[in-house]
């Protein structure tokens, strides 16, 4: 099997950058996006969030956010040091689905239990990360959908990363359900104590590409390393590592 080492971009002929695993590559050059395996053109939509804060910017939210809540040490904001703040345009699959589980029961709460039925039905934009070995809240993560755009690559910051897919649209689809079904599933147990039957149909409408400005923000608190997930869409922390209140006193 010969080793692929450079893929020009189908529209422009500049080489592509990437990566091993990564199937859909985006053309820093002129935004052009393709299936990397096959050079032919990426033919869903392709989707971006814009970013909309500075580095300034960010690290005044960052401090924000310290300084507010009850589980967060007092002079978090005033003793922390911001160590790195890095803008990356991460890719998403998010799929539209309506999905409809029936189930079939023990209640095993009343004496003598019970056998109960029920449906569960629901409509999503379920969240994929479209990268395999990269751990992301995605489920903490509220797209902000209404303010996608058409994906332009002249509006990505030059100091910025963007990172390609290692996922088609059919892993993500199948993905997808699998979550869905252990979601419902977990609803379902909510209602019965045992399950003796479940069954999850699923009607899909579409599944957008899209990349979604996420800064990476590292601090230093008493000597220790913590990190900050911030949506570059809406000034909001996505995650952050809180240090305990009595970190440093024992």
């Amino acid at each position: 099997m010969s080793i692929v080492k450079e893929i020009r971009c189908s529209s422009c002929s500049a080489p592509l950058d990437f990566e091993p695993g990564e199937i859909v590559a985006t053309c820093r050059y002129c935004g052009f996006t393709q299936v990397i395996e096959t050079g032919k053109a990426f033919t869903l939509e392709h989707s971006m969030l814009l970013n909309e804060y500075n580095s300034e910017q960010v690290e005044k939210l960052v401090h924000n956010w310290m300084r507010s809540g009850f589980l967060k040490p007092r002079d978090l904001a005033r003793s922390s040091k911001i160590l790195e703040k890095t803008l990356t345009y991460l890719p998403f699959w998010i799929v539209s689905v309506t999905a409809t589980t029936t189930y079939k029961g023990i209640f095993e709460r009343l004496v003598p239990p019970v056998v109960k039925e029920g449906e569960i039905k629901k409509k999503y934009n379920w969240l994929m990360l479209a990268r395999k070995a990269t751990q992301f809240p995605t489920r903490e993560y509220d797209v902000p959908l209404d303010g996608k755009i058409s994906y332009d690559f002249r509006k990505i910051e030059g100091f910025a990363k963007v990172l390609n897919s290692e996922m088609e649209k059919r892993d993500a689809v199948e993905l997808t359900r699998q979550q869905i079904e252990g979601h419902h599933q977990f609803l379902a147990k909510q209602d019965v104590d045992k399950i003796i039957e479940i069954k999850t149909d699923f009607k899909m409408s579409e599944a957008v590409y899209l990349h979604a400005p996420i800064w990476f923000i590292s601090y230093e608190y008493k000597g220790e390393r913590f990190q900050i997930l911030l949506d570059g869409s809406t000034g909001t922390v996505i995650k952050g590592d809180i240090p305990s209140m009595n970190f440093g006193l024992l």
